[in-house]
C-alpha cells in the first residue's frame, strides 16, 4: 500500500460496522480520511472513531445526508477514492420504501452524482451485500455456486417482503447504471453476513445474529449463512481501490455454516455459554454463497 500517505480519501457512512473497521484500517496504511455521519455531535457516532491511531493527524468527520442533494459535494472534492457504505440496514421496517429503499437508492445515486463532478476521484468502492447477488428465484443448493453474474430480482424481494435485500438490488443496479451513463470507474464489495469485533458502541444487524445464540434463545434458526469477517470486508474494499486490475463486483464469503454449526463451534471459545440445543421444525432456509477470490 505504498503512497497511501499522500492520498485523500472519503467514506461514507463512517460509524458503521464495515465502515469504522474500513477508517481504521485506511488510518493505519496512511490514508487521510473524510469520514461523513449523519449527526457529527453524537459521541456514539464520532467517539470511536476519533480514537484511532492517526485520526488526530489524518481524520476529518463531516455531516452528510444520503437523502439532501449535494450533501457529498464538498466531502468528495479533491479525493482519488470514495467508499461508500452508508446504508441502513434493518430487518423489521415499518415503512420500507422511507426506512430502506429511499435512503439506499436515492442515497447511492445522490454520492454518486457528487463523485461525478469530481475529476480527481480514481475509483469509487460501493458497499453492496449478497443480498443484491443471491434472491433471484433460483434453487439453492450445496451444489449450486453463486458468482458475481447473479443478481437478486426485485420481484423476487418484494414479493417475499425481503425489503432490505429488495433496497440492496435496487441500489446496486442504479448504481452500475449511473456509473455507466457517467464513465466512473466503480467496484462493489459484496459480503455474506458479516461478522467479527465491532468498533461502534452499539450492535449491529449482522452481530446480532451471533448475539441471539448465546443469549438464551431456546432455539436456533434452520437457517445456512456465509459468513465472512468483517476486518477480510475491509481489506477487500482497500484492494479493490488499489488494484489497477479490479473490476465489477466481489462476492465475499469466508465460510458456509449453517448455525447448527455454529453453536457446536462457540463452546471450544467459550465454554460457559448457554446454548439453544433445537431447531425449529420447518423448512430449511439455505442461504449459499461461495468465497470467490480475488482475480
Amino acid at each position: 500500500m505504498s503512497g497511501a500517505e499522500s492520498k485523500v480519501v472519503c467514506v461514507t457512512g463512517a460509524s458503521g460496522y464495515i465502515a469504522s473497521r474500513l477508517v481504521k484500517l485506511l488510518l493505519q496504511h496512511g490514508y487521510t480520511v473524510k469520514a461523513t455521519v449523519r449527526d457529527s455531535n453524537d459521541p456514539k457516532k464520532t467517539e470511536h472513531l476519533l480514537a484511532l491511531d492517526g485520526a488526530k493527524e489524518r481524520l476529518h468527520l463531516l455531516k452528510a445526508d444520503l437523502l439532501e442533494e449535494g450533501s457529498f459535494d464538498s466531502v468528495v472534492d479533491g479525493c482519488e477514492g470514495v467508499f461508500h457504505t452508508a446504508s441502513p440496514c434493518y430487518h423489521k421496517v415499518a415503512d420500507p420504501q422511507a426506512e430502506l429503499i429511499d435512503p439506499a437508492v436515492k442515497g447511492t445515486l445522490n454520492v454518486l452524482r457528487s463523485c461525478a463532478k469530481v475529476q480527481s476521484i480514481k475509483r469509487v468502492v460501493i458497499t453492496s451485500s449478497m443480498a443484491a447477488v443471491s434472491f433471484n428465484g433460483k434453487p439453492l443448493a450445496p451444489d449450486v455456486v453463486i458468482d458475481e453474474s447473479w443478481f437478486s430480482n426485485a420481484a423476487v424481494c418484494e414479493k417475499s417482503k425481503l425489503w432490505y435485500m429488495l433496497s440492496k438490488t435496487l441500489a446496486e443496479e442504479a448504481a452500475w447504471k449511473f456509473a455507466k451513463e457517467n464513465a466512473i470507474d466503480m467496484v462493489t464489495i459484496n459480503p455474506g453476513l458479516v461478522i467479527g469485533p465491532f468498533l461502534q458502541p452499539t450492535l449491529n444487524t449482522s452481530v446480532e445474529a451471533v448475539l441471539k445464540l448465546v443469549n438464551g434463545a431456546e432455539r436456533f434458526p434452520n437457517i445456512t449463512y456465509g459468513w465472512v469477517d468483517v476486518r477480510d470486508v475491509a481489506n477487500a474494499h482497500i484492494l479493490a481501490f488499489e488494484s489497477p486490475s479490479a473490476t465489477g463486483r466481489y462476492c465475499l464469503v469466508g465460510r458456509v455454516m449453517h448455525c447448527y454449526e455454529v453453536v457446536k463451534i462457540l463452546p471450544e471459545l467459550f465454554p460457559d455459554l448457554n446454548l439453544p440445543e433445537k431447531c425449529p421444525r420447518r423448512e430449511q432456509k439455505i442461504w449459499v454463497l461461495t468465497l470467490l477470490l480475488w482475480r
